[in-house]
């Protein structure tokens, strides 16, 4: 359990919650996304009665609590503190069901947001229009212009027009979901400029269509260059990845079972029939980078290996610059501890 009066811990591992009414689909997302359950399998589970806490550590960027809030907490109960909440929190998802009446979840986002922002103002709104797989295209937007317009306007009325809420329309049938946990987490990795600048060099010296930094267990894509991302390319990587994924659990394990399906020898080539290549090779034990090249341009594969491993040690170095930040901030906190008085008001002696 982190210490929540630790100023280091949530610089570490910041939260994200997960909340929205009764039967919106928070728990549905969640398994989906970082426990790779089948969309149709969430017809299943049961409604969340009690908050629940997971770590999500799967590699060292995507590293971060999920806590699943029930639909029915009371944020005027005395015992609810959402202060103690709300402090460590570096994202708060709201979930509307886009196929129910959301005048309701628009109340509740309002107070949410609004109770949230007064204890920390640092905190990234993050609106899941949900379910939007049941809607026709013109359905879509209209819907989420009208949330949109409604979030907007309870908040100038109530004086936070500063407030800022991002909206994604989403579902767990298709990899939009996916996607828009991407948008999520980037926001908080404070190391994404650096990695858009480095695939930004990458593919400045080929022709390259697109280049993408996986994390390759919850397909959630840490960062990418700077060509605007569409639906098609996302899913023609996510497919590319559990291709790969599971080719590797069914050969790339040794006789006995032991090893890893993913290792420093994982790579992948699919030629497309539209004259493109997807490439994908390992960054990390954690991470992957797929590119989209043009096949006359793949002909000097052995020029694009060598700056593959200029990058791939370029991305190993910023991880080296992370971990030493995260041991500096560890020890700052352990010292600040062994400062504070013991209950009788003595010195603590340093261990």
């Amino acid at each position: 359990v982190l210490d929540f009066n630790d100023p280091f811990s949530t610089e570490v591992k910041p939260r994200i919650l997960l909340m929205g009414l009764r039967r919106s689909g928070k728990s549905s997302i969640q398994k989906v996304v970082f426990h790779k359950m089948s969309p149709n399998e969430t017809l299943f589970l049961e409604s969340t009665n009690k908050i629940c806490r997971e770590d999500v550590s799967n590699s060292s960027f995507v590293n971060f609590q999920i806590w699943d809030f029930p639909g029915q907490i009371d944020f005027f109960d005395p015992t609810f503190d959402y202060e103690m909440i709300f402090r460590g929190t570096g994202a708060l998802i709201f979930v509307i069901d886009s196929q129910d009446d959301y005048m309701e979840a628009l109340a509740r986002l309002h107070l949410t947001v609004t109770r949230a922002y007064k204890v920390n103002p640092d905190i990234n709104f993050e609106i899941f229009i949900h379910k939007v797989d049941g809607l026709s295209d013109d359905h879509k937007i209209e819907t989420q212009r009208d949330i949109h317009q409604r979030a907007n306007d309870d908040l100038a009325d109530a004086g936070l027009e500063k407030i800022h809420l991002s909206f994604y329309l989403t579902s767990i049938y298709d990899h939009s979901i996916f996607e828009a946990f991407s948008k999520v987490v980037q926001k908080l990795i404070p190391q994404l400029p650096t990695l858009e600048n480095l695939l930004n060099i990458f593919i400045s010296n080929f022709f390259f269509v697109f280049l993408f930094l996986f994390d390759v267990v919850s397909k959630i894509y840490i960062a990418t260059d700077s060509t605007p991302v569409d639906m098609q390319t996302y899913e023609l990587c996510c497919d590319m990845i559990d291709v790969v994924i599971d080719i590797s659990c069914i050969y790339g394990l040794k006789d006995d079972g032991t090893g890893t399906p993913y290792d420093k020898e994982s790579m992948a080539i699919i030629k497309l029939n539209n004259t493109t290549v997807l490439y994908l090779k390992e960054v990390t034990k954690f991470l992957a980078l797929v590119c989209f090249v043009r096949e006359e341009s793949f002909e000097r594969k052995g020029l694009i290996d060598y700056n593959f491993h200029c990058f791939r040690k370029a991305i190993q170095e910023v991880f080296e610059v992370r971990m030493k930040v995260v041991r500096s901030r560890k020890h700052q906190s352990h010292l600040q501890k062994n400062k504070r008085p013991t209950p009788n008001g003595t010195p603590r002696m340093p261990m």
